[in-house]
């Protein structure tokens, strides 16, 4: 008998998958990407090769993590022109790299990201957006609106679903995580708890500019 050895081919490593949340926590229905986000983390989760990120409003300071996946799955409130509280999937070619207008809500609008990713020719192999159609955008410091929290739900069991058609595995957690997504003075109930109503904190404007009935008085 021959004294060779048999070895076993080495599976090759899984791929790198990124979910990310994007939106401004303190800017009402702008939030809903990153809450989405928080959610999942909270309730699923997921194998080593995906990373759950909170991106908030860093803009093209996440191209590195989008260079470095080759899946990508972004939750976004994204201006459909939809009725509000709609949620809308959006898969590979349907997901628009460039265009004049900007479909995401923030400075550094989510097409550049993409534009850039294409241009070092480290574009992801499959992207899918889900996105919102917001119903409340200038409640500054508000939380987001009770037509787009309806939908957080909805949001994550389609993330699920998404990744699980790329052959990823969501285990419900039976405790929670070790580490929160997102800093603590941030997380949904804390949030909720801690901020001022809308007339103590004049979040929709300051009637002394605007000219329209005035906040609640003080003292």
């Amino acid at each position: 008998m021959s004294g060779t050895i048999a070895i076993g081919a080495t599976a090759a490593p899984a791929q790198p998958v990124l979910v990310l949340g994007i939106g401004n926590l303190l800017w009402a229905d702008e939030g809903f990407g990153v809450r989405a986000v928080e959610l999942l983390h909270q309730r699923f989760e997921l194998p080593d090769n995906v990373s759950v990120v909170d991106g908030g409003t860093q803009g093209l300071y996440l191209l590195a993590a989008v260079c470095a996946a080759r899946r990508v799955l972004v939750l976004d409130a994204i201006d459909y022109r939809l009725a509000p509280g709609t949620l809308r999937v959006l898969r590979d070619q349907e997901v628009p790299v460039w265009s004049d207008a900007a479909v995401s809500l923030h400075q550094a609008t989510f097409q550049e990201l993409l534009s850039l990713a294409r241009l070092r020719d480290r574009f992801p192999d499959s992207i899918t957006l889900i996105g919102v159609q917001p119903d409340v955008l200038d409640d500054l410091g508000g939380s987001l609106s009770p037509l787009v929290r309806a939908r957080l739900d909805e949001a994550v069991a389609l993330a699920v679903a998404e990744l699980g058609s790329w052959g990823i595995t969501a285990i419900a957690r039976t405790e929670p995580p070790a580490e929160p997504l997102s800093p603590g003075a941030l997380a949904l109930q804390a949030y909720e708890s801690g901020r001022p109503s809308a007339a103590e904190a004049c979040r929709i404007g300051d009637a002394r500019f605007l000219n329209t009935a005035p906040c609640a008085e003080s003292g």
